[in-house]
């Protein structure tokens, strides 16, 4: 009697610690755009962006979706966007010129609101504290990376001096891959982590190497994910690998708690090259790439695969934990639990 009692006990165990199983649920494809930039204002509102000059929207938990062709910039690709509300939101577009617009009407229309036609510049990624405060990162002009402020919302846009901007070496850059290059460090600080020929993390005026495989043009880290308290942040995770070996597995993902200082390496890695991360909770990860999707319960520390479909960016709710995912031909999809 006492053994079944034991049995049924480590049993129930068991099953309450197990993880329920996760799936991808796809809820648009087959639009001709390829997205890297997504927001998630909550549970509902939710915003994407992507080449041929596309952005989407829903108001209704992805159910159904808006699709709007920003005129005059119908060849452009906006690698990332950034949406306050159902009616509010700014993108980027990459190349030069290169643009910053918003939209005041839930994108109907979109106004300039930053132009740069410096050879060279190509913006990366974006982030905002808050609805006022935000920055943008692009890739290194005269061996410095390009950085620019916003203190109104997105509204205007101040380039950093040459001397405040970060120095990087030769083939030393970014990678426009899912808008998650850069992310808020605390409530006043960025940090940014680049890739190529070096990939390092860098932040105030520190750059510190990460060990994750780079040398070559298509390696290094694509993506950071920060999860702490507002004043110090307490854990980050970095994903990257080398795109053109989508499904190596080594040294493709890391975490620290002590900003870079020190390195922990996963026991089980993300199952190839990835290109966003995203902290669901203070142990609940999420990566993707284009061969699939990876979800770890242990902060970073075992990787389990949950789907072969490949995405490009993955974001989570700014207000719960609700996930969101998107990719290729248009594809948007949510992570259901």
């Amino acid at each position: 009697m006492h053994y079944k009692i034991l049995f049924y006990t480590l049993l129930l165990l068991a099953c309450a610690t197990r993880l329920p199983a996760q799936k991808i649920e796809l809820l648009s494809s087959g639009t001709k755009t390829s997205i890297r930039g997504l927001s998630v204002v909550d549970s509902n509102i939710i915003w994407a962006s992507g080449s041929n000059g596309k952005v989407a929207k829903s108001t209704d938990g992805g159910k159904t979706w808006s699709w709007y062709t920003v005129k005059g910039f119908e060849n452009k690709d906006f690698r990332d966007i950034e949406a306050f509300d159902e009616k509010t939101a700014v993108i980027i577009s990459v190349a030069e010129p290169a643009y910053i617009l918003k939209t005041f009407n839930g994108g109907e229309s979109w106004k300039v609101v930053f132009e740069d036609s410096t050879k060279g510049m190509f913006l990366d990624a974006m982030e905002f504290w808050n609805i006022y405060s935000g920055i943008v990162v692009g890739d290194p002009i005269n061996g410095r990376l390009f950085v620019a402020r916003t203190f109104d919302g997105g509204n205007s846009w101040m380039r950093l001096p040459a001397k405040r901007l970060p120095a990087v070496d030769s083939g030393e850059a970014l990678f426009a891959a899912s808008g998650t290059n850069v992310r808020k460090l605390n409530l006043s600080e960025a940090c940014i982590v680049t890739g190529g020929k070096r990939s390092r993390l860098i932040y105030r005026d520190k750059a510190v190497d990460i060990p994750i495989v780079q040398g070559t043009e298509s390696s290094g880290a694509n993506s950071i994910a920060v999860w702490g308290k507002p004043k110090k942040a307490k854990a980050i995770c970095i994903v990257g690998g080398d795109f053109s070996k989508d499904n190596a597995t080594a040294n493709n993902c890391f975490i620290s708690y002590d900003l870079g200082k020190s390195w922990i390496t996963p026991k089980e890695s993300p199952h190839g090259y990835r290109s966003c991360v995203e902290f669901i909770d203070g142990e609940k990860l999420i990566t993707c790439g284009i061969n699939g999707v990876d979800v770890s319960p242990d902060g970073g520390m075992n990787w389990k695969l949950i789907s072969n479909e490949g995405f490009h960016v993955c974001r989570k709710s700014k207000k719960d934990k609700t996930v969101y995912l998107a990719g290729g031909n248009g594809k948007i999809a949510k992570l259901q639990w």
